[in-house]
């Protein structure tokens, strides 16, 4: 089949892909989600997954990567970043994707959807003062492997809003990206577990006054399985991350994130914060966060840190001794915990969504 990607780039992700293998527990950044444990003897399907995107707002280009004769910008860009094992898996065995190209500053959100089982492509190319709000949903109970590319060009500047909802699969989504000259990526990760979910970002900020702010929520419960991974290089100097992950995890569930900074030498004046915090609800639920940070050069502000327990007893006593009803104390307790890390999602009708994605979460 005549795809947008090359021959000889396909195959050669295939034998990345044939070289490596479904990683192992005995990787070390896998040694919280047993991927090979939870695919058992199906492993990923050589299908292609389904996209489906809303209404395409003036200033955004669409490129379907099933066609043949791609333009040059999908040409030069469609496989071009950093690769794992996974994501090398979706470049050789996808047979079509989407591309999306920002030439302007588009005030429209955009709305994508990922569904069905296999292996998917997505390339998102935000040109040079270009700006775009992404809605991405990931649904269904089909196991899926989806491998993103992302470029911000100097100037530009992409709010993302990722909603997965609780379902009983596998679901694996792998981002690279880079973020040139005073780029800004600012991204709110929302999940509700799955059979084994993973959301994995390698972020390369390579431009002076780059800046990328990642937060994110997680609601779990029964056997659900959520886990974030993130990868942030300040390649340069003046540049900037944070990172505020907060997680709540019941019955027999399993919170992971890990998330590590890597400060190049001579990247001075780089600016890094990471936070995760955990709320475990029950003795059986599991919470694995582990923030590392690798610097390399000397004028530098980075932070990290992680925390796992139960409500505050103290503040729970206190609103029991004014007449709130222990179960809802609880509520209000574990809304207020969580609350802080969806405040930043930059638009008010898409942190309402997230509210009542949560909601919804912890009523059930």
């Amino acid at each position: 089949m005549k795809t947008a990607l090359a021959p000889a780039r396909r195959e050669q992700a295939a034998s990345h892909f044939r070289a490596i293998g479904i990683p192992t527990r005995r990787v070390e950044e896998w040694k919280y989600s047993d991927l090979a444990k939870a695919l058992g003897d199906t492993a990923f399907s050589q299908d292609t997954a389904r996209w489906k995107l809303g209404k395409l707002p003036a200033g955004v280009e669409m490129f379907d990567l099933a066609e043949a004769n791609a333009p040059d910008w999908v040409r030069t860009h469609l496989g071009s970043l950093k690769e794992t094992a996974l994501s090398a898996a979706s470049l050789a065995y996808a047979d079509g994707g989407v591309a999306l190209r920002v030439t302007g500053a588009v005030e429209t959100p955009l709305e994508i959807e990922f569904s069905g089982k296999g292996n998917l492509r997505a390339l998102v190319v935000l040109e040079k003062n270009s700006a775009l709000t992404l809605v991405e949903k990931a649904n269904g109970d089909d196991q899926r492997n989806v491998g993103v590319e992302i470029l911000l060009g100097a100037n530009a500047r992409l709010h993302h809003v990722r909603i997965a909802r609780a379902n009983a699969a596998v679901h694996i989504e792998e981002v690279a990206m880079t973020l040139a000259r005073d780029a800004i990526y600012n991204a709110h990760y929302a999940s509700f577990g799955a059979t084994l979910s993973r959301l994995e970002l390698d972020i390369a900020l390579e431009g002076q006054g780059a800046q990328a702010h990642l937060s994110g929520v997680s609601v779990l419960s029964g056997e659900a399985h959520a886990d974030i991974t993130t990868r942030i290089s300040h390649a340069v100097g003046n540049t900037q991350s944070t990172q505020l992950f907060k997680k709540v995890a019941g019955g027999k569930s399993r919170a992971v994130y890990q998330g590590k900074v890597t400060v190049a030498q001579g990247a001075d004046g780089s600016d890094s914060r990471q936070t995760a915090k955990a709320l475990l609800l029950g003795d059986r639920a599991e919470a694995d966060l582990k923030p590392e940070l690798e610097i390399f050069a000397d004028d530098v502000k980075c932070a990290h840190g992680a925390a796992v327990g139960d409500l505050d007893a103290d503040s729970l006593f206190y609103l029991r001794a004014r007449g709130i009803p222990e179960s809802d104390a609880r509520d209000l307790l574990i809304h207020a915990f969580l609350e802080d890390a969806m405040a930043g999602i930059v638009r008010s009708d898409l942190r309402d969504q997230v509210r009542a994605a949560v909601n919804e979460a912890l009523a059930s």
